[in-house]
């Protein structure tokens, strides 16, 4: 520093003066110098250096302290925590989201803690009207420690909500309405040591299920919970469910592939190690013969059958040969056989059309060790018959049922006897045995009193014989066999029914109800009540057949169509608790 005339005053008195005039400054009263700026805040918000208490905010408040690393947020006049909605405070460290009402003014006590959070790191987001919370929207809070988000009223979040928060310790959802919990929520929270859940009104269904597996695994102490519902684990402890409790798994049968073309028949068949299908089409005056691409997973076109009217083809694959049935309504029936010189199928033989004038099913059975078909005829002149094959080809074996017009036939074998039971318009269905004495069937009586019974076929649980009895007026009915007679054990509504299949997918016993009128109903097999119950509907129109196709690991449903295009379902196992 220079004075006057050019001399320089010597350091030590220059540090002297500079403390005293310091001194003088902080001797001045308050109103003689400049306060110190206040940090930023909204007006909705009260702050210091590092806290910020905010009522009846209108948003996330943005213009916040830069350090504050706690935020409380109480009667909030919004509705809904978007992504990202706190990236602008990245320091935070405690978050409190409460409903008005509750005590927000100081850090909530956590009574699953043995250390209630210090003031410096009460940021409250509590008594709010929040219902939604958005994925991800507490991104950018790494160095979050306590969240707490309760007396608000959301009724789901989802899995993705706690994300990013690796450093959070204290999770409180309390007193909200939570009914479910998404699988693996709280999974991000690597570090989570208190998470308080009590006063919402979880049900405890497969949804839930998650959170019994994780409550036995984890260290996070969480007090006790329980089930709002359902009815028969209301008021209990979710920690105390077992996970036997829990039935979350079902099926369901979806579309899996849509043939474009009508058909009234379908019959799988494999053949050379390769699976194929074969669908009678009178629309496309042929039997197409489909086979299964194992790569593509789906049904593709192999070779066609001539078939003016067909009504069904029947394959047959009997001493390493290969034939189909082609049963035809006008122009008479054939047998084809797969000609593996030339790769194509040929006419080997007619069908005697005196006794077939207009056929309608087919069955293909072996009766110790010979092989014979079955085809049910419905005109008024004509005769169910039965064809039985030697070194040549099928012949005619034995004549049955004459002039009853019948519309199926079902091969079934009982206490280790063959039969065969004929339904038809004209009188209730009839059962005939195999004699093996004089190798044909002779009658054995009759199933109860319906008539007009359009198709019948058969289905085993565990040592039981059951038969399914469609009709296109009037009840349908499953019969189980009792000693020497079946026994009415079932009456389904079934106005406009040409067919009522049961199948079996692996421990499942289905049952497929068609309809001209309505969807079609799947029911599923209850053991304990011996009974069916509707189970789920297909949207088919006028369905003629149901065929299940085991196809290496995918499971088939066919569903031919006689008036829209044939559609090929999948069997789908669902776990509910995923």
């Amino acid at each position: 520093m220079e004075l006057q005339h050019g001399r320089r005053m010597p350091r030590g008195q220059l540090s002297a003066l500079l403390l005293l005039l310091a001194l003088a400054w902080l001797w001045l009263p308050a109103g003689g110098r400049r306060p110190p700026r206040p940090p930023p805040c909204p007006p909705s918000c009260s702050c210091t250096r590092d806290t910020a208490f905010c009522v009846d905010s209108k948003a996330v408040p943005r213009n916040l302290p830069p350090e504050v690393i706690s935020l409380t947020m109480v009667n909030a006049a919004f509705t809904e925590i978007r992504e990202a909605a706190f990236a602008h405070i990245p320091s935070l460290q405690f978050l409190y989201v409460s409903r008005a009402g509750s005590q927000a003014s100081r850090c909530p006590p956590c009574p699953t803690l043995v250390l209630t959070p210090p003031p410096s790191l009460c940021s409250l987001l509590n008594s709010n009207k929040f219902t939604l919370i958005g994925d991800n929207a507490f991104a950018g809070l790494s160095h979050l420690q306590y969240l707490f988000i309760e007396n608000n009223d959301i009724q789901a979040l989802s899995k993705a909500t706690f994300r990013g928060l690796k450093s959070l310790t204290h999770l409180s959802l309390a007193n909200n309405n939570l009914q479910t919990l998404p699988r693996d929520l709280f999974k991000p929270l690597d570090i989570l040591s208190d998470l308080d859940l009590r006063g919402n009104t979880l049900a405890c269904d497969c949804k839930i299920k998650w959170l019994v597996e994780w409550l036995e695994s984890t260290n996070t102490t969480v007090p006790a919970i329980f089930c709002s519902s359902p009815g028969q684990f209301e008021g209990q402890r979710i920690r105390d469910l077992a996970l036997g409790d829990f039935q979350c798994i079902t099926t369901d049968f979806v579309v899996h592939q849509v043939l474009p073309f009508q058909s009234v028949s379908a019959e799988p068949f494999t053949y050379a190690s390769d699976l194929y299908v074969a669908l009678a089409q009178p629309g496309a005056s042929s039997c197409a013969i489909l086979k299964w691409d194992y790569v593509e997973r789906k049904l593709r076109d192999f070779d066609r059958i001539p078939a003016h009217s067909a009504v069904h083809c029947k394959p047959i694959v009997a001493q390493n040969q290969l034939y189909v049935v082609v049963a035809q309504l006008f122009g008479g029936s054939y047998i084809y056989r797969w000609d593996t010189a030339v790769d194509k199928f040929i006419k080997i033989q007619d069908i005697d059309s005196q006794k077939t004038r207009k056929p309608n099913d087919i069955e293909a059975f072996q009766i110790e060790g010979d092989w014979y078909f079955v085809i049910a005829d419905s005109s008024k002149a004509g005769s169910t018959s039965l064809y039985r094959l030697n070194q040549n080809g099928f012949y005619s074996h034995q004549a049955l049922h004459a002039w009853h017009r019948d519309t199926d036939v079902e091969y079934v074998e009982n206490d280790g006897k063959p039969r065969l039971i004929i339904s038809s318009s004209s009188q209730a269905p009839v059962i005939y045995q195999w004699n093996r004495a004089q190798k044909q069937f002779t009658p054995q009586g009759e199933v109860g009193e319906m008539l007009d019974v359009q198709m019948v076929k058969h289905f085993k649980v565990k040592r039981d014989q059951f038969l399914c009895l469609s009709r296109y007026i009037g009840d349908s009915k499953v019969v189980r066999w009792e000693g020497q007679r079946f026994i009415e054990l079932q009456t389904l509504p079934s106005r406009g029914s040409m067919v009522m299949q049961p199948f079996s997918v692996e421990q499942r016993q289905y049952l497929a109800l068609g309809s001209d009128f309505s969807f079609t109903h799947i029911y599923l097999w209850e053991e304990e009540k011996q009974k069916f119950v509707k189970f789920q509907e297909l949207s088919v129109q006028a369905p003629r057949a149901f065929r299940y196709v085991p196809a290496a690991d995918v499971q088939l449903l066919l569903a031919p169509s006689f008036k829209a295009n044939t559609v090929v379902y999948r069997h789908v196992v669902v776990d509910l608790s995923l």
